[in-house]
């Protein structure tokens, strides 16, 4: 018998295959056109400074808010190295409740009076603000004259979030902690980003409290991930003097030619729905002065950085500073090169000295990078007591959040949870026929075939297979709708259950969903996978995410529309409908079941059992796990609750 010979079908009708890329693209250039048409209607002063606002607040919000800075910074100096012509203090400070943020203070000799300094956030390199390539960059500044304060980001340098003081060791840093912990932090509505962004804003009200700082001439800049929060710091956090972000300034539709993702803290959800793009960075910061620092041979295109601060130079010109933009490229790949420092070290002792200093390259000498560490043994964790990772602040939240959601009482909470699920679910779908064609596919001694192809909404369509017990032909049957990962190009391992149900006298469509099976994107590369982390999907994932929608919001929008087709099958029971779902996909079903009163019973195998308990864990598996998430949910209901008021319904088949 077997259903092995329909796994390998191909769509020829349609290009399946590039209908994501196509439809977020569409979808990403139209909000990037709004955001154009905005801000090219900013004509005075006032209209960029109501800009500037708007996108001070879209970004908070996007974020998920910024952490309250009423804590005390209780700042400890644990060390002091003597340079050639200044001193470091090896500091730590308390930006969140036992959340120690490790620093290093660079103080040129001779400074008596309060004067220009700048903070240096650090790209993804695991040792931060202690690696060569940072330790230059504070180097030449503070020989130029400058204080400096270079700290460590979450999960880089002193601050790895997943060490174990027994061992030695960490399990990820860098780049895939803030992966790990970013995707969790995305359920409750936050991104990690606001904790990055946070302690770079309480880093300069440590140097406020520095009686060597001048507060009116602070300056930041960065590189790569150390750019994203530099660019962070320019739209967030108004004390900013200067900025020269480096490695980061682009826009959307250039990056997105690269077919490249981008890490946890970089990617700022529904910021392009709000009209926002890297030019809103560089608004943000208008007339004060910003250098943008590029390599010419970077991933990201060249051009994106040019035409960026072009198209900006007019926000300047407003108020008569169009000098005060400008872009500096090195011909050189990704990283912080000594040509992009010395364009940074001219612009800042510029203007935040009153005059352009550049040191000698003989002057630069690195330290050892034991003699930066402000711990003893170059980690927080183990050595402060109490001390917090983004992950145990993840877990608070996730705390808060359950509290919170369950205030108004269980009918409250499932209107409101239900209201905020169909607006997510129906945000920016438009109505669309459903033009279904059916194909025979063959039979076996059991069941018969059709192969299905139907549009879930405009750009979009999804395919799947009806099975029907052959005895049954004619017949006017109810319908169970089916959904799990690999959707036809997995019916084998689901043979036995497709084989009971279509038995047990029903039709079961098997659906295949944006993405899924056949329907899954072009590869990159083709040995590529395409589930990995920073895959094909995760790319288009990503761009949703900024787009206020999401893969799993698009896949539930897609399991209604199949529960459309099967309700107006003409061999088919409309009136008795089923959703069957396995697997971490069997959560579209049960999103689905809360918005289609239509659904007689959903069935859900193998699933989450809960989302809170998922972002709550030390570890788990990343593979397509950014598919399941709704960036928000937890503030409005969990997988528990879901399956409470479909029980409580009568319709939780379990």
């Amino acid at each position: 018998m077997g259903l092995a010979k329909w796994e390998t079908v191909q769509v020829n009708t349609f290009d399946v295959r590039g209908q994501l890329p196509l439809y977020v693209e569409e979808a990403a250039r139209a909000a990037a056109e709004a955001g154009a048409r905005k801000r090219d209607a900013i004509v005075d002063p006032e209209a960029l400074k109501a800009r500037q606002q708007y996108i001070r607040e879209s970004l908070e919000r996007s974020l998920g808010g910024f952490p309250s800075s009423d804590h005390p910074l209780r700042p400890v100096v644990t060390g002091e190295t003597k340079g050639n012509g200044f001193r470091v203090e090896n500091l730590i400070f308390e930006s969140r409740p036992h959340v120690y943020v490790t620093g290093n203070f660079y103080i040129p000799d001779g400074r008596t009076a309060p004067g220009g300094a700048v903070l240096l956030l650090c790209g993804h390199r695991e040792q931060a603000k202690h690696c060569d390539e940072y330790q230059t960059v504070c180097h030449y500044l503070v020989h130029a004259g400058l204080a400096v304060l270079a700290i460590d980001p979450v999960g880089q340098g002193e601050r790895f979030g997943y060490y174990d003081p027994e061992t030695g060791k960490a399990e990820v840093t860098s780049v895939w902690e803030h992966e790990r912990v970013g995707r969790q932090c995305l359920t409750v509505g936050d991104n990690l980003a606001r904790y990055m962004l946070h302690d770079a804003m309480r880093a300069v009200d440590y140097l406020l409290t520095r009686p060597e700082v001048d507060p009116t001439r602070i300056g930041v800049t960065g590189h790569s991930g150390g750019g994203t929060q530099t660019s962070l710091m320019m739209m967030a956090d108004p004390r900013i003097a200067c900025a020269a972000p480096g490695g980061f300034i682009m826009n959307r539709p250039y990056f997105r030619m690269t077919g490249k993702t981008q890490d946890a803290e970089q990617k700022w959800p529904g910021f392009s729905a709000m009209g926002l793009d890297h030019e809103d960075i560089l608004v943000a910061m208008a007339p004060r002065p910003v250098l943008v620092l590029a390599t010419t041979y970077d991933s990201v295109p060249i051009e994106a950085p040019r035409q960026v601060v072009e198209s900006c130079r007019r926000f300047w010109t407003l108020h008569g500073r169009s000098e005060q933009l400008q872009l500096f490229e090195d011909a050189d790949v990704h990283r912080f090169t000594i040509p992009l420092v010395r364009a940074a070290v001219a612009f800042f002792t510029r203007h935040l000295l009153g005059k352009s200093v550049v040191p000698s390259d003989g002057e630069i000498h690195l330290l050892e990078p034991e003699e930066l560490w402000c711990t003893r043994s170059g980690q927080v964790i183990g050595e402060r007591e109490g001390a917090h990772s983004v992950r145990d602040e993840n877990r608070e939240r996730l705390s808060e959040a359950a509290k919170l959601r369950s205030r108004p009482g269980e009918a409250e909470q499932r209107r409101r949870g239900v209201e905020w699920l169909r607006e997510r679910v129906m945000y920016n779908r438009h109505p669309y026929p459903l033009n279904p064609r059916y194909y025979g596919a063959g039979e076996n001694e059991l069941l018969s075939a059709t192969r299905t192809l139907w549009w879930s909404q405009k750009g979009i369509i999804n395919m799947g297979y009806l099975f029907r017990d052959q005895t049954l032909q004619g017949a006017k049957l109810p319908v169970t709708v089916a959904v799990w990962e690999g959707g036809i190009h997995s019916l084998s391992a689901h043979e036995e259950w497709i084989v009971k149900t279509c038995q047990s006298g029903r039709t079961v469509l098997v659906a295949n969903l944006t993405g899924v099976g056949p329907l899954l994107p072009y590869r990159n590369q083709p040995q590529d996978d395409p589930h990995h982390p920073f895959g094909v999907l995760d790319k288009h994932t990503d761009e949703l995410m900024l787009l206020q929608d999401s893969m799993a919001a698009l896949r539930t929008y897609d399991v209604l529309r199949a529960v459309e087709l099967a309700a107006g099958l003409d061999e088919a029971d409309g009136e008795d409908l089923h959703l069957y779902g396995s697997g971490r996909y069997a959560l579209y079903t049960g999103l689905a079941a809360l918005l289609e009163p239509k659904v007689r019973k959903v069935r859900m195998e193998d699933r989450l059992e809960s989302l809170e308990e998922w972002a709550g864990r030390r570890e788990y598996d990343m593979t397509d796990s950014l598919s399941f998430l709704l960036p928000g949910m937890l503030r409005y209901f969990d997988l528990p609750e879901m399956d409470g008021w479909l029980r409580n319904e009568g319709r939780l088949d379990s």
